[in-house]
Order: C-alpha cells, then sequence, then structure tokens
C-alpha cells in the first residue's frame, strides 16, 4: 500500500512520538500530531488525512473525547479510516462507533499489539475499507449477546468471532485447522441461523456481523 497522510492524536507524548516516527518508518507521512482531540478536530478538514488514529480517552475528562472525535469525522470526511488504540476494553464506545456497519474502521487495546507487523497490517487493512477488532474487544461485544447466539455450534461461534477480526476464510482455516470449504460451510451456516442476507459488498461478513451484534 503507498503511503497514507495519517493524523495521531494521544495525550501521552511518549506513545505519541512513538507513533509519528513507527508510521514514518512505514512509508507514511503523520501531517499532524496532537495531545488532544480538539487541536485534531479543528485542522482535520484542511490537512485531509486517510487515516486517523486516536486514542480513547483524552484530555479535558479523559472519558470519551477519542470516540466523539471518531463519529465527528465520520461525519465531516466520511472517507477516512480510523483507528482507536486504547488501554480499556470500552465496549459501548466500540459498539457507537461501529454502529453505522461501515468499514474502514479499528480498535486495537495498545498493550496487545505484538508487533510492528501487526499494527501495520491493520492499518492497511482498515485504510483499504476493512474492520479490525481486538479478539478481547470481540469477545465481550460478542458475550452481549448470549441468548442470540444460543443457536450457534462451538465451531460457528470460533468462526464467527474470527470473521468479526476481519480474518479471510483462508486465515480462519489456518486458524482453526480446517478445510477452507469447512470454513465456507459454517459461515452460510451463521448467516442463515442469523437472518442475514446477502447485500454484496466486499465486507458483507464482518460488517453485516457487526451490525447485528449491535442492534
Amino acid at each position: 500500500m503507498s503511503g497514507l497522510r495519517v493524523l495521531v492524536a494521544d495525550d501521552s507524548v511518549l506513545l505519541r512520538e512513538g507513533l509519528v516516527r513507527v508510521l514514518g518508518e512505514a512509508g507514511h507521512s503523520v501531517v499532524g500530531a496532537y495531545g488532544d482531540a480538539a487541536g485534531l478536530l479543528r485542522e482535520a478538514a484542511d490537512l485531509a488525512p486517510d487515516l486517523v488514529v486516536l486514542d480513547v480517552r483524552m484530555p479535558p475528562t479523559f472519558r470519551d473525547e477519542g470516540v466523539r472525535a471518531a463519529l465527528e469525522l465520520r461525519s465531516r470526511l466520511p472517507g477516512t479510516a480510523i483507528l482507536l488504540l486504547s488501554q480499556y476494553v470500552e465496549v459501548a464506545y466500540a459498539q457507537e462507533l461501529l454502529g453505522s456497519g461501515r468499514g474502514g474502521v479499528g480498535y486495537l487495546l495498545k498493550d496487545r499489539v505484538a508487533s510492528l507487523a501487526e499494527l501495520e497490517d491493520a492499518i492497511e487493512r482498515i485504510a483499504g475499507g476493512g474492520t479490525v477488532l481486538d479478539p478481547e474487544v470481540v469477545a465481550q461485544l460478542i458475550g452481549r449477546r448470549n441468548d442470540p447466539l444460543s443457536t450457534l455450534t462451538p465451531r460457528e461461534r470460533e468462526v464467527l468471532q474470527l470473521m468479526a477480526e476481519g480474518r479471510t476464510n483462508a486465515a480462519i482455516a489456518e486458524a482453526l485447522f480446517i478445510g477452507v470449504g469447512a470454513v465456507e460451510k459454517n459461515v452460510t451456516s451463521i448467516f442463515g441461523k442469523l437472518g442475514l442476507e446477502d447485500s454484496g459488498g466486499d465486507h458483507r461478513r464482518v460488517l453485516a456481523v457487526l451490525t447485528w451484534l449491535q442492534r
């Protein structure tokens, strides 16, 4: 993927500067770095970013400034990809951001990003219109929907969780040590049990699952 124009917002100077350096080394151009969400929102339209990376909790209240900024950016600049990096699993915030069912969004836990390659992979998928969620976020989203998911088999639940993380059929097959054909059968069964119709779109699986989880 060619270099992206990126905005970064995090109140931690060390993390903010680290992200600027890492993104630059990966070939992206950080066109703005901020310690709060307000500064980012003031300049975002003029800077025309492809991707915005921001913390969930930032000044002044350290509650939900990052998510509010992300929602505002999705309204103002709908083509901009969003990656939330947080120390916390904020399920309500994830649901709010993902509520539209649109792609180009990610939610990762800072402490669970194991490598720079993993971060770069997430950025590429998000910038390409995909959805990337930390497995812990997915687990808690699914955990809130235990009753509707009761019709799924244990294998289908495993496949559903990996789908919601943005995995391809091949990646799911590799993770579960089964064939791609078996994954496809499970995916078809999952959508049938959840009443999700085929809407065509490259990211129908992830977006449909996330939409269902939040309704």
